[in-house]
């Protein structure tokens, strides 16, 4: 029985379903917008540090690693509320990527 389950959730995958792992909506994990690609939300408590990360154009370093060539931090607190912060990172990425 498990195994049909499987087959099931494969194909309606491959047909472009979702899949039933994917049913989390983004308004129960505490918001309903989207930061976009090459934005990250970091919140950590421990060290007081909230607001968004942006990363964008990858590059290999002379060490063999990759590292992002453009990389930018947007507070909160510096921006006037998460809803400012959130625009001002993505300005500056549409500035950064415009290059």
């Amino acid at each position: 029985m498990v195994r049909s389950k499987l087959t099931k959730s494969k194909t309606s995958a491959a047909k472009g379903g979702r899949s039933s792992r994917s049913t989390t909506s983004s308004s129960s994990r505490g918001g309903s917008r989207r930061a976009g690609p090459g934005i990250s939300r970091i919140d950590q408590e421990a060290t007081r540090t909230h607001g968004f990360f942006v990363r964008v154009g990858y590059e290999r370093t002379s060490g063999g690693t990759w590292r992002p060539r453009h990389r930018a931090f947007f507070g909160d607190a510096s921006h006037g509320g998460k809803m400012k912060a959130l625009k001002a990172a993505k300005e500056w990425l549409a500035e950064v990527t415009e290059e």
